[in-house]
Parts: C-alpha cells; structure tokens; sequence
C-alpha cells in the first residue's frame, strides 16, 4: 500500500500592522489580503478600529490586525484612536511598523522605533513602503533606527527589513516572505474562507465613510462619524439598511448632504454595489444626517461605531 504523500506543517501568526497615519497599512493589508478589508483614503484617520485581515496561503495562514495610524492627537477620539494603536501592538506574534518612506522619517516614526526598543517584541518587520517613489529615503529610516538603538543597553535583534509597495500587484510579495518565515509551526485561527471577522455594521459603516471622505474636503472627514442602526434582511429584496451620519454642526449638515441632496445620494450609489459586491446580497441604503454636538464625546455614539468594543 503505497505512503501517504506527507503535507508540509503549516504556519500561523497574529501581525500586528502599525505606523503613522497615512503610512499606507490599509493599503498593504488589502494586497496582502487579496481583497479589501479596510478602508483607504488619502486623509489621515481613515481607519478607526482595528480590523482584521486574514490571509490565506499554502504556507499557513496570517491574522493582520489593521490599526488606526498613530497621529498628534486632537480631541477625546484622536486620543481614543492613538490608545488602540499602542494596544494592538501588545500581544501578537509579530509586529509589523509600515513606514511611508517616500519622506523623512517623522516624529511619530521614531515614536514607533522607541517603543519597539522599549518593549522589545520577539519578532519585528520593518517595511518601508511607497518604494515606486522617487525619492526613497530607506537610508534616512536605518539611520534613524541607529539612533533609537543607541538608548538600547542590552543586545536587540535587527528587526527584518522589507521595501514593498502597496499598490503594485506583488508589491508586498517580499514583505508575506519574510512573515512567513518568522510565523511559527501551528493551526489556523480562522476557516480557509473567511478573509475577514470585521463585524458587518462596522464595515457597511466604513465604507460609506470611505465615500464621505473622498467627497469632503478640509476639516470636515474628522468631525463626520457612521453608524449603521439598522439591517433588514429580505430573502428576495436582500438588505435594508438604515445609516446615520453624525456631524458636530448644523453648517456641516449642508456640506455633507450636499445642493439638492447631490453629495449623500452620491455616496449612497458609490456604496450600494460595493456593499452588494462584498456580502453577496443587494444592499440598499437609507442615509440620515443628524447633528449630535461633540458626538466624539459621547460614549454612547463611540461604542455603536466601535471604537469602544465592536458590536455585529
């Protein structure tokens, strides 16, 4: 009786994915990932919870934790989003910093280079993102660590360093690699399947927000918050879904509806087949804009977005 052909032991790991804001860690998630996961944008606090990504590969499979890009805070929220940031740090098997290397280092990076010194994780990647772009300071990010390294007393590993582009196809090839060697032998965390946990109002939420944010400009993406209150499911219509926007001024409240209802019925159509696309079902939204002062503050209105404790 012929031997069974041996399959190779597989890998796992839980990747805690930091950095400033705008560094690119929503982007290189997705790549990663194959599909989106998190929300991208240009303005700075995009992501506002952690999300997880899971990916799927011969080799085994790995948990990312995408986090909200460490930033100067402002405000009860900036603080509450810098708190998670540091938290999901904590914990994991491997920590990846992704720096936007196409400029010099900034305070907050050397921020994310002190702590790694400080806290001293088993298993750390530094990735320089953004290498298609000219310039590429990989020289001044090494330097800095240098310097970061000289308040170090004792011997520390070399962290792995990996340039990768978040929006090439292959860009983060080299960056999977070397998280798959530092993964460990063991069992998936999740079914081969599922390429995210992210509970459903939250990612419904996100991506209408994603949409606010590439319509809005100026201060307004930061005071504008995202509930979804309500999904009514229908075997044969599909989803109902009742959102709420959340603005801190009725001047806003304008902005984001927009001449005639322009902006929101934009951001509902923009949504609709995404949203439709993503959970196999049609997806119909009813959008509300509603002034709520200094909903950053409210407790309540935080804990439904998710920044509190993520709700389904």
């Amino acid at each position: 009786m012929p031997e069974q052909e041996q399959k190779p032991a597989r890998k796992s790991a839980m990747v805690g994915v930091v950095g400033r804001t705008n560094a690119g860690k929503s982007t290189v998630v997705n790549l990663m990932v194959g599909e989106k996961v998190s929300i991208v944008s240009p303005v700075e606090q995009t992501t506002r919870n952690t999300i997880r990504g899971i990916v799927e590969d011969p080799r085994g499979q790995l948990v990312l934790l995408d986090t909200p890009g460490l930033h100067k805070a402002v405000g009860p929220l900036g603080k509450l989003l810098n708190g998670m940031a540091r938290a999901s740090s904590a914990g994991v098997d491997i920590l990846l910093v992704v720096f936007d290397a196409a400029h010099e280092p900034q305070m907050e990076d050397a921020g994310w280079m002190a702590r790694v010194v400080r806290e001293r994780p088993g298993k750390t990647v530094f990735a320089l993102n953004k290498c298609d772009r000219a310039p590429f300071f990989e020289t001044m990010f090494r330097d800095a660590w240098k310097e970061a390294m000289q308040k170090c007393e004792q011997p520390f590993p070399e962290p792995r360093w990996v340039t990768c582009c978040g929006i090439r196809k292959g860009g983060c090839d080299a960056l999977l690699d070397a998280l798959y060697e530092l993964a460990e032998h063991g069992p998936a965390l999740f079914p081969e399947d599922v390429v995210t946990d992210y509970p459903r109002k939250l990612a419904i939420a996100d991506v209408v927000r994603e949409k606010l944010i590439q319509r809005l400009r100026d201060e307004v993406p930061h005071e504008v918050g995202v509930a979804v209150k309500d999904i009514a499911e229908d075997r044969k219509r599909g989803w109902e879904v009742a959102v709420t926007i959340y603005v801190n001024r009725p001047s806003q409240k304008g902005i984001v509806i927009g001449p005639r209802g322009s902006l929101l019925k934009a951001v509902r159509q923009s949504s609709e087949p995404e949203l439709s696309d993503m959970f196999g079902v049609k997806v119909r939204l009813e959008l509300w804009v509603k002034v709520e002062p200094n909903w950053m503050k409210n407790s309540r209105l935080l804990a439904e977005m998710g920044y509190l404790g993520a709700t389904r």
